[in-house]
């Protein structure tokens, strides 16, 4: 795993399908001049096909449910 790169992002600005793909875009936050508050710069894109995304989508929801057990989130009740 010496290889493994990193990559930080502070979020995900769009999620769309596009020529039969899933694609993430990766943002992160830039900071402004005179305190205004950060704009938000798109920096790296993720492709998948569906069945990946799908995959992807599973694996986050069992994280989501393993942190809301350990009481690190809380769920919302008022979500639709």
């Amino acid at each position: 795993m010496a290889d493994k790169k990193e990559i930080f992002a502070d979020g995900i600005g769009q999620i769309h399908f596009a020529g039969g793909m899933v694609r993430f875009d990766f943002v992160t936050l830039q900071p402004q001049e005179d305190g205004q508050a950060p704009t938000t710069e798109a920096k790296y894109r993720i492709i998948m096909p569906p069945q990946g995304f799908l995959a992807a989508f599973d694996s986050m929801q069992q994280l989501i449910n393993k942190l809301v057990e350990a009481g690190v989130l809380k769920k919302n009740e008022n979500a639709k």
